[in-house]
């Protein structure tokens, strides 16, 4: 069984158109994040923006329909995917389907503009319908999925709410500070079938970091592997490096890095393997004694890159 210790952790870093404007206006004032209408003369003058927009609902998936928008012989609606999936039944009436297109709907759709579905998170962009969609993927406002390994946990959310779920319902180790000392211990080093795997939350410079330490089977050979996750976007984790240290016996690996956003899943960054990767050979000899028990240690630090505003060169950000 694997047991992990932590040393000491200290801070060695410093931080861090023509619609009614009477309308319009009443919409903007009472809902500041509703649906506007473009010009459209299709759009009978007693359907509000929330009306229109609950009609390119689906009923099945309640995601807002894309054309092709298909309806039965009775102007029940639904979206193209869900048309196979009720079996060409429409999920109303239960009457045939067909393949009749409700162009007047798709049509509809044209002409509104929609908030990010993520504005209640802080999103303020408006985009046109068909551009919604696209967006809402890569929007920096979307939650995030629990960087937890190990199992499939569904849990999104900001950042706070995930590091109250990691401690809370996973029981993951939080500390504060800037370096790290990890003591890992295996008694029988040759079974990795079942990935083994830490993860340790750290907190500096007001951001969160996730430590990852892991075994598993890299082709037929076991592999130890430690690497870094940043918890926020890809962009903001640039502003950040680590290092890694393994060693003993005079010998020592060193990795140093830029940490991965947690937007990346954890599979994807150990695949991609960007991170320190210790050979078991290698990992026994650094364990020393009869090569029967592992017993790793891996220290490490986190800093902050600073710009100089004089060469636009990144320095590290360190105090004594």
């Amino acid at each position: 069984m694997a047991t992990i210790e932590m040393g000491s952790v200290g801070c060695i870093s410093t931080s861090d158109g023509t619609v009614d404007e009477e309308f319009r206006g009443a919409v903007s004032s009472q809902h500041p994040h509703q649906y506007s209408l473009k010009p459209l003369n299709i759009v009978p003058s007693g359907i509000g923006p929330s009306s229109v927009h609950e009609l390119l609902e689906c009923p099945v998936c309640t995601n807002s329909m894309y054309p092709p928008i298909h309806q039965c012989h009775n102007g029940h609606t639904l979206c193209s995917t869900c048309k196979t999936r009720v079996h060409n039944r429409c999920p109303t009436c239960r009457q045939e389907l067909g393949d009749i297109r409700c162009l007047a709907l798709e049509k509809v759709a044209e002409s509104l503009e929609l908030p990010c579905k993520y504005f209640s998170l802080g999103c303020p962009e408006i985009f046109p319908y068909y551009s919604k969609l696209k967006h809402e993927g890569v929007c920096n406002f979307r939650p995030y999925n629990c960087p937890y390994a190990g199992s499939e946990c569904s849990v999104t959310g900001d950042i706070p709410c995930l590091v109250t779920h990691l401690r809370d319902d996973h029981k993951v180790d939080m500390h504060t500070g800037c370096t790290f000392n990890h003591r890992y211990v295996k008694s029988n080093p040759r079974e990795v079938e079942n990935a083994t795997w830490m993860l340790t939350v750290f907190h500096c410079f007001g951001k969160y970091f996730c430590l990852h330490f892991e075994a598993f089977q890299l082709g037929m050979a076991p592999v130890y592997m430690a690497f870094l996750r940043f918890m926020g976007d890809e962009n903001e984790s640039r502003n950040y490096s680590y290092s890694l240290e393994v060693g003993a016996n005079g010998r020592k690996l060193i990795w140093e890095g830029t940490p991965r956003s947690i937007r990346d899943s954890h599979r994807k960054v150990r695949d991609s393997h960007d991170g320190l990767i210790i050979q078991r050979n290698m990992a026994l000899f650094f364990s020393g004694g009869d090569r029967k028990e592992l017993k790793l240690r891996v220290t490490g630090r986190i800093w902050k890159e600073q710009q100089n505003p004089d060469s636009g060169v990144c320095i590290p950000n360190l105090c004594s």
